[in-house]
């Protein structure tokens, strides 16, 4: 993969890929820039057939993504350019959310705003504990436009998601934890490890299979009870009708580890 961005670094490590959103100076504020590399990364990641899981993360140790670049949204858009570049980025974080691979946010810090969008986009979210979430559009006169006000009612349940949005408040990692909003918090030292275990798991896992699981949980979540399960069936026939779900269950029943690739 090349790494040829300006606001993005893009690496991988065996079967994980990491995207990093490298603004530090700016605690990694995103411009609507960022959001198209983003989605060129994740063009690069998903044809890369080696790689089975990604991780998105920001450079250094104060943020995640901090929010919006406000320097360049305090010169003002045009009605018109918001209507094309928001929804565009809307589109990155739905592309994030249904991505037929899985994707952890690795929240290193600060995810403010779009950061916080950002995470709910991702399957997991292993956060620092030093880590603050929110979504403080409210106070700058607007409201969250990459989906914070669908995703996050969906997650948390609709009355915290109004007091966080109506209130801008910030919460801290552990409160997100107990709120439901992140998976994990842990020390910074310990961030890396617990984060790259996690994508090693799944990764060791076949393909198809980790695809049709995000696809019957997303797209069941958006049906009704009878529809849903109709989906998980058609779902769990395709991996049935896969060479890994053979070696899966020879694998077991052998007792040795599968070799599972992705066909």
């Amino acid at each position: 993969m090349t790494n040829a961005y300006e606001d993005i670094k893009l690496t991988t490590d065996g079967m994980i890929a990491t995207i990093t959103v490298d603004r530090p100076h700016l605690l990694n504020a995103i411009r609507y820039h960022t959001m198209l590399e983003i989605d060129d990364a994740l063009d690069a990641i998903e044809s890369d057939e080696s790689v089975r899981v990604a991780v998105l993360t920001g450079a250094g140790t104060k943020a995640f993504v901090s929010g919006g670049d406000i320097s360049i949204m305090a010169k003002g858009l045009e009605y018109v350019q918001t209507l094309s570049e928001v929804p565009k980025g809307q589109e990155v974080c739905s592309r994030i959310e249904n991505f037929p691979k899985p994707v952890i946010a690795r929240i290193n810090g600060y995810a403010l705003g779009g950061g916080t969008e950002l995470a709910l986009c991702c399957d997991i979210r292993i956060a620092v504990e030093s880590a603050k979430m929110g979504l403080p559009e409210i106070k700058l006169g607007i409201i969250p436009g990459y989906g914070g006000t669908q995703r996050l009612p969906r997650l948390i349940g609709v009355g915290r998601a109004k007091e966080l949005i109506l209130t801008g408040d910030r919460i801290t990692a552990q409160q997100a934890l107990e709120y439901g909003l992140v998976n994990r918090v842990v020390p910074m030292a310990e961030l890396n490890k617990t984060v790259y275990e996690f994508a090693q798991k799944m990764a060791s896992y076949g393909p198809v299979a980790l695809q049709m699981a995000k696809a019957a949980i997303n797209n069941g979540l958006q049906a009704d009870m009878r529809t849903a399960l109709q989906l998980e069936a058609r779902c769990y026939s395709i991996c049935f009708a896969t060479e890994d779900r053979v070696e899966g269950m020879n694998a077991f029943l052998e007792k040795r580890k599968p070799n599972f690739q992705g066909r």
